[in-house]
């Protein structure tokens, strides 16, 4: 039996098979046509995870989540840094907002000590 519909026509919650009330299970996110569940490249995920020599094999599944994760990194990054921008009344980012989101933000200490590095490796 459905539950009783609210005045804005969503239910409030559903009764289960042994007539007993549980809450609505969330819903996965569709996708129409054209959109992609990454922004990134899964091809280029994948070939940055077998350059590592101790990579032999990597399920499809894992490059999704990494490139997810990366995603979410990048994101949360470039938002702090943003915070950083508008302290200087600015709304364009530099590199020295990275920098500072890194020194602000516990979580980036890992990335502390990479100023010098290029992009695409070591120097």
């Amino acid at each position: 039996m459905a539950a009783a519909a609210t005045g804005s026509g969503v239910s409030q919650e559903e009764e289960g098979p042994s007539g007993e009330a549980v809450a609505p299970q969330p819903q996965a996110p569709t996708t129409g046509p054209g959109m992609r569940l990454s922004r990134l490249p899964l091809a280029r995920v994948k070939a940055l995870v077998k350059a590592d020599p101790d990579v032999t094999l990597a399920a499809q599944d894992a490059i999704f989540i990494l490139a997810r994760a990366a995603e979410l990194f990048v994101e949360t990054i470039a938002k702090d840094a943003y915070c950083c921008a508008q302290q200087g009344k600015r709304k364009t980012l530099q590199r020295r907002d990275l920098d500072n989101a890194i020194e602000a933000v516990d979580e980036f200490a890992f990335l502390k000590g990479t100023r010098g590095m290029s992009p695409v490796g070591p120097p």
